[in-house]
Formats: structure tokens, C-alpha cells, sequence
């Protein structure tokens, strides 16, 4: 598979922008030649502990191991000490028992949205101390900005839009470098917003020359929007015009005429019919329902190297998302987040959102508890969803392992194990599938689905 050379994906107007027998010591502490960029935080710690048990039976003596891994390989090597040592159960014991975090101070970035939920109010309500950490959440203006801040080591973990990782995985946008995701923050939780002078503009089919916000280009409120506008016949590279605007942005540039509407996180949603300049359309749970948002994402590395750290803090994460499930938690979560370090937004506006009883802008009140809900567990499915889209729209081109980049960005088995290791339920299996606007998505068939769109590049 190759990624696309995007240029801007958007209109012109748009403001986007070694061998198994090598001796090496490389080689021989990890047993194989493997890269490490295919594996996840849990494999790589494996053969750390691999390495441990090689060096407890040679010593120091690095001229026996390099004698012994020599001659036999990296894979004989590790079966063969297997058969005299449990090294599966040391793997499961030191996985199930890691320490001190060995870094505490942690900057943590966070673009200010409701889907942030979990990550900003783990701060406040004290879910990073809990486990030993002392995180910092910084505001980020948007998502270029989250991006780039974390591929530059500044901060060392993000909130991200789930498409994030895989693109920053694959080099779509950005420089390749391996990302995980071990959990969802939000599953639901926008909407599509026009405009007040298009109360009589209902019917998608008469957008044709309309101007969208965005947040981003890899976030499913792209993928989403372009999925929904095509169902009712329109191309999104030619019949609109679609911009990636900062989330904060998105009411002022609807206010001043630069947007006829946008598919955008909330509060910003809300904060449109709060100011009386626009009206809800559509929910997106009523496009996808239950289809995942934002994101708890980190490098690779991250969880490699500070392998007590990225436990304490994905289970600060998944503690905090599944207090933001439990609806009687909701009030209190909205005056915690709404200040101005962190979201910035009336207390009102934000308990529409997180409760679900709002204001349309079309003169009613609506009674949706899950608006917006919160689910950590990372669908393999969905991720394979995404890269279709990514497919679909000429993000990437070539043959796509849809699965395989799925599987290694979005750490599942972590999220399980730290879910039921909370005591908390998680899902036995990976793959599930998905409707989509009436349409079943199977995962087990992504580039006949890619490519079964009659508008589209793929």
C-alpha cells in the first residue's frame, strides 16, 4: 500500500494543509530480525522478557549468547529455553504486575471538546493521581497542532480523532511513525449544523454549492459527512465545498457567512442554537449509531519504553471513560470540565450535550440520553471502517492490509485487559458489523465495500 501524495485534498480554498541466526546484539536480545513497528506494547514487553530470561541463564557473558543464538536462531533459541522455563507464565506475571510508573509527570494534550470528556476530567476529578501520575492536560487549538506536538515529543499522549493514529501509522498527512490506540474516549457526539437562513434546506439534496467546516481531515466527522452527502447523490469534491476549521472556530465562521453549515464535535453544536445562529439537522448516531469519535492515542514508543507509565495512564483513561458512561455522573462531569483551562463553555450548553436533553434550534426540545456516550473498547471493525473511507476518498491508494493496520494501531487486548482488570465488561471478540445509514458494513470484506460506492475514488 501506498499513501497518497494529498497536496490539499480539499477545494483551492481551503486553509488545510537483521537474519534469524544473527549474532548482533540487536538481534539477539529481541531473538529475530522482526521489526518492532508490527507489534503492540504487549508483544514488545514479551520479548523484553524474553531478553531478561536469555541474559538470567547465559549471565554477562555475552560471548555464550551470541555462541548459542548463533547457532540455533533467535525462534529455536526462545522454543528451546520455553521447554525448560515457564516463559509464557513470566510474560503473564510481570504484564499483570507492572510497577511504579517510571515517569509521572506527563503532558497531555487535549483539543476543547465534549468527546475530551474522559482526558480533561481526569485531571480535575483526580483519576491520574489514583494511579500515581501527575498529569498536566494542555488546550490545543486544533488538531494539526495535537498532531504535531505529539510526533515532536512534546506531549506524551493525545486526545485524537480515531482515524488519527492510522493515518500517522500509514504517513497520510504526516511523517510516518508507528502510533497505538489502546482506547476510544466517545462514541456519538456530533451532529451536522446549518445555518438559520437555510431553515428551508432540509433536503441534503439542496447543499449543492454549500461551504462545510470540519475538524480535521483524517476525523470521522470528514468521513461522515462525506459518507452522508453522498447517500443522497452529492460528490463532496465537486457538488460542495468542505473546510477543516478549528473546533473553537466553528460558530464564529457560521456567524460571519463563511460556513452554510459543519459536521463538528460538540459543545459547538449546541453552541450554535445557544447563540441563535443555527439549528441542529441530524444527530450523527442517527448517520451511525454508536460509531466511535475521539481517542486516548500515544507512539509506539510511549508504551514500550514506559511500559508502568502507559499502564497507570490507560488505566486512569478507561477508569474515567467508564465514569463518563454512568448518566448520573453527567452534571457533575460538565461543571468539572466546563472552566476556562479547559473547555471554556456556559455549564448549560455542555449539560445539553452530556445529558441529551437540548434545544434543536427548530423550536423544540429533545429528550437523546445517548447523544453522546462513552465506550473505550477499540472495534478492530472499526478502524477497518475508517481505512475504507480513507480508501474511498483517495487518501490512500494501493492495496490496503485493512486488518493488519487495524490490528496494530488499535490495541483491543489492552483495552480488554485493562477493562476487566478494573472489573468492568469488555467484548470477547474484535469484529463486529456496523450499520451505516441502513447499509450493513461487514469488516471481513473492506475493499469490496471500499469500492462499491458509486461516488468515489476507489
Amino acid at each position: 500500500m501506498t499513501v497518497k501524495s494529498l497536496g490539499n485534498p480539499f477545494s483551492k480554498d481551503t486553509d488545510l494543509r537483521h537474519g534469524a541466526g544473527c549474532s548482533c546484539d540487536t538481534c539477539s536480545e529481541t531473538f529475530a530480525a522482526e521489526s518492532t513497528s508490527t507489534m503492540n506494547s504487549e508483544e514488545m514487553l514479551g520479548q523484553a522478557v524474553e531478553s531478561a530470561i536469555v541474559r538470567s541463564v547465559f549471565g554477562q557473558s555475552d560471548i555464550g549468547r551470541r555462541s548459542f543464538m548463533g547457532m540455533v536462531g533467535g525462534t529455536t533459541a526462545a522454543a528451546a529455553l520455553a521447554s525448560v522455563f515457564p516463559i509464557e507464565e513470566a510474560k503473564a506475571a510481570i504484564l499483570d504486575n507492572l510497577g511504579t510508573p517510571e515517569k509521572t509527570d506527563l503532558n497531555i494534550g487535549f483539543v476543547p471538546i465534549t468527546c475530551a470528556t474522559p482526558i480533561i476530567m481526569a485531571q480535575p476529578l483526580g483519576f491520574y493521581e489514583r494511579y500515581g501520575l501527575n498529569a498536566k492536560v494542555i488546550k490545543t487549538a486544533g488538531w494539526a497542532v495535537a498532531r504535531d506536538k505529539s510526533l515532536s515529543g512534546e506531549y506524551d499522549a493525545s486526545h485524537m480523532l480515531t482515524p488519527m493514529p492510522l493515518a500517522m501509522t500509514l504517513g497520510a498527512g504526516s511523517v510516518a511513525e508507528p502510533y497505538i490506540m489502546p482506547a476510544v474516549e466517545n462514541i456519538n457526539g456530533q451532529a451536522i449544523v446549518l445555518s438559520n437562513e437555510h431553515l428551508d434546506k432540509r433536503d441534503p439534496k439542496q447543499w449543492k454549492g454549500f461551504t462545510f467546516g470540519v475538524p480535521f481531515e483524517y476525523s470521522m466527522h470528514n468521513f461522515l459527512l462525506r459518507y452522508y452527502v453522498a447517500e443522497f447523490g452529492l460528490d463532496p469534491d465537486v457538488d460542495i465545498q468542505i473546510r477543516v476549521v478549528p473546533p473553537p472556530e466553528m460558530v464564529a465562521n457560521l456567524r460571519a457567512g463563511n460556513l452554510d453549515g459543519y459536521l463538528s464535535p460538540d459543545p459547538f453544536n449546541q453552541r450554535a442554537v445557544w447563540e441563535g445562529i443555527g439549528f441542529i439537522h441530524t444527530l450523527t448516531k442517527d448517520i451511525w449509531e454508536g460509531h466511535p469519535c475521539c481517542a486516548f492515542a500515544a507512539p509506539l514508543s510511549f508504551a514500550t519504553e514506559l511500559p508502568n507509565t502507559y499502564g497507570a495512564l490507560l488505566k486512569s483513561i478507561i477508569d474515567a471513560t467508564q465514569y463518563a458512561s454512568n448518566p448520573d455522573n453527567r452534571k457533575e462531569i460538565s461543571a468539572a470540565i466546563a472552566p476556562t483551562n479547559y473547555l471554556n463553555q456556559p455549564i448549560p450548553v455542555i449539560e445539553q450535550v452530556l445529558t441529551g436533553t437540548y434545544a434543536d434550534g427548530l423550536g423544540e426540545v429533545q429528550q437523546v440520553p445517548d447523544r453522546i456516550d462513552f465506550d473505550p473498547f477499540p472495534w478492530h471493525s472499526m478502524g477497518v471502517w475508517i481505512l475504507t473511507q480513507m480508501k474511498r476518498w483517495g487518501y490512500i491508494e494501493g492495496d490496503v492490509d485493512y486488518r493488519g493496520v487495524a490490528e496494530q494501531v488499535y490495541l483491543a487486548a489492552d483495552a480488554k485487559k485493562v477493562m476487566n482488570d478494573l472489573g468492568y465488561a469488555a467484548p470477547d471478540v474484535t469484529y463486529k458489523s456496523h450499520t451505516i445509514m441502513g447499509k450493513t458494513f461487514d469488516p471481513a470484506k473492506p475493499a469490496e465495500y471500499a469500492a462499491s460506492f458509486d461516488i468515489g475514488k476507489a
